[in-house]
């Protein structure tokens, strides 16, 4: 017997979704009576199929389309400040295996056995994004057990972004342990860049790249790079660090230009590098028109398909990054197209992005493919966090 509230699925659905791995279920899926959608936002409950046999240990909030997220398949589970000591203390043991520094993302939601929430470290500090309703409630624990498993000594609480507004959640961020002031700077692929944690874009600093910058600074080689959609440098400060000729940032934010130039002063090649802000698309017109060429143009923009409704919309504008992207690669050049939209998977960004170079008149090679690196695991059974695609192609 528990006093655990129950959630049981419709007749229609099918528990082996959730037997063999699916972590979420949609409010369409199940009994929508009185009781349950009294529940309050964060409760624990469990999880029956239309046979009342017992799924899962789940996080309820009637408020979300996502109205149930599993947490623990054992029934007997206690989802407590122990519990997520153990999984924090599991997700700490694969970085430590794949990296030599303390600078890595660290909890990558549902993929590291807690969903909706975002831990990316930065040394000493780290940055939670409790993107779900459970978390929220269980905040202070989380803040405790992080505590307790890496000895990080600044946490802030970053409660921004669409995901926490779709759960009913709050936008207040704040450091919550210890202080952070000013910029904190973090080794990646032999540059060092610069993260404002309280000021800037999520977390501060997008790792999930990690592996396709340095892919990145091989093809730079004694090349002059075009970085568009910058943000703090990614591509195009470990180009330079990779031996890049030059290179050109380009980005809408000036905070974020300002971020790159600092990385790209740490770094050693502040003589190399240059920025120009403004409209990507704007830009890349004007370069076109002054007869500008790079021996590698790399394009990283934002999510043009955060969501499947704006899919068609989306695939059209990396097209249109694609086509302008290529007039702009000199012959033998290269071009890298990078979509962190999940609802465009990597058959419809690639068939875009190689309509657009056709467009352009260029013949391609794909050299390779990449994705987030191996601190953005995949869930196995949820396409969403497999989001992140790198094309890296040669173009005569």
């Amino acid at each position: 017997m528990t006093d655990r509230p129950i959630i049981r699925l419709l007749p229609k659905i099918k528990p082996q979704r959730i037997r063999f791995g699916m972590p979420w279920v949609y409010a369409d899926q199940i009994v929508q009576d009185r009781r349950t959608k009294g529940i309050a936002p964060g409760t624990i409950a469990e999880l029956q199929d239309a046979n009342r046999e017992p799924l899962a240990l789940v996080a309820v909030n009637p408020q979300s389309k996502i109205v149930a997220r599993v947490l623990d398949r054992d029934m007997t589970a206690t989802i407590n400040r122990d519990w997520l000591v153990a999984r924090l203390r599991h997700a700490l043991d694969l970085r430590e295996t794949l990296f030599d520094a303390p600078f890595y993302r660290l909890i990558h939601a549902e993929a590291d056995g807690l969903p909706g929430v975002i831990i990316d470290r930065f040394g000493d500090t780290a940055v939670i994004q409790p993107n779900a309703a459970w978390a929220d409630m269980m905040f202070d624990d989380l803040v405790g057990a992080l505590t307790d498993v890496t000895g990080v000594q600044n946490i802030v609480k970053n409660a921004s972004g669409r995901a926490r507004t779709l759960e009913g959640l709050d936008q207040e961020s704040a450091v919550v342990t210890g202080k952070v002031e000013g910029l904190i700077e973090v080794p990646m692929n032999g540059a060092t860049y610069m993260a404002d944690l309280i000021g800037g874009q999520k977390t501060g600093l997008f790792y999930d790249q990690r592996p396709n910058h340095a892919f990145a600074a091989r093809l730079s080689k004694g090349r002059d790079v075009l970085d568009v959609f910058s943000h703090v440098g990614g591509f195009s400060l470990a180009s330079l660090v990779g031996g890049a000729t030059s290179a050109l940032a380009v980005d809408g934010s000036a905070d974020a230009l300002d971020l790159a130039v600092k990385g790209a002063d740490a770094s050693g090649v502040a003589k190399k590098f240059e920025t120009r802000k403004g409209d990507a698309f704007d830009v890349m017109t004007a370069l076109a028109t002054e007869g500008r060429t790079f021996g590698h143009v790399i394009c990283d923009p934002p999510a043009f398909a955060p969501a499947k409704p704006a899919l068609e919309a989306g695939l059209r504008a990396y097209e249109r990054v694609a086509r302008m992207g290529a007039a702009l690669v000199e012959p033998g050049g290269y071009l890298t197209l990078c979509s962190c939209s999940h609802a465009a998977d990597l058959p419809k960004f690639r068939e875009a992005s190689l309509r657009g170079i056709g467009k352009a008149g260029r013949a391609a090679q794909i050299l390779h493919t990449g994705e987030a690196g191996p601190d953005h695991p995949t869930h196995p059974t949820l396409a969403e966090s497999s989001y992140l695609k790198a094309i890296f192609l040669r173009l005569s």
